[in-house]
């Protein structure tokens, strides 16, 4: 089986790799298949952002195809940054820019008023079925970033359960816990459901 993942960042390719590399699933990138324009994201939500990237390789709906977007959404800012996480600081603002932006916002907050939700919808498209899948993970933002592995806002978003940092997990880890990989582990279950719809 062939995934085609909508999206240039190599960091989120590699976690879904490496999510699937025991399943004798392929994942592509939209560079390995020839495809270097940016799609724009346009819409209001992080699902209706997802569905704009999938559907951006509509001319590819033979393989299946997949598309994420995730959202940080703290309840102390009414649920910013949302569909804006990936920009917070600017159109071309560096995930640090970003992490720095959201912890001036929430200087002198309390730690029982940081509470946040991290979501991952993945939409996927296959011929004419399109399908979404949502996978969230709960904690609080710290004062501090902590830890060296991840990406984005994973060094400030600390999950109580684990007492660590999305960025203090190892790869293993995260590959259990995280947004992203409770929206995988839906995805393979579907996947594996309906198999004989993929053949």
């Amino acid at each position: 089986m062939k995934l085609i993942v909508a999206t240039h960042n190599e960091h989120k390719v590699e976690e879904i790799r490496n999510f699937f590399k025991k399943d004798n699933i392929e994942v592509l990138s939209m560079g390995d298949i020839g495809i270097y324009n940016e799609v724009e994201e346009t819409g209001s939500t992080i699902e209706e952002n997802a569905l704009i990237k999938a559907r951006s390789l509509k001319n590819y709906k033979d393989d299946i195809i997949i598309a994420d977007d995730t959202g940080l959404f703290v309840d102390y800012l009414d649920g910013k940054p949302g569909v804006y996480t990936a920009r917070f600081a600017g159109e071309n603002a560096t995930y640090d820019d970003n992490n720095k932006k959201l912890l001036k916002m929430l200087e002198g907050v309390p730690a029982n008023k940081r509470r946040a939700t991290f979501k991952t919808v993945i939409a996927l498209i296959y011929k004419e079925k399109e399908v979404i899948i949502e996978g969230k993970v709960e904690g609080r933002i710290l004062e501090n970033p902590r830890g060296e592995n991840g990406f984005g806002y994973d060094p400030v978003f600390y999950v109580d359960k684990l007492g660590k940092t999305l960025a203090e997990l190892s790869v293993e880890e995260k590959n259990e816990v995280s947004h992203r990989a409770m929206a995988l582990i839906k995805l393979r279950n579907y996947l594996e459901k309906n198999l004989e719809d993929f053949k």
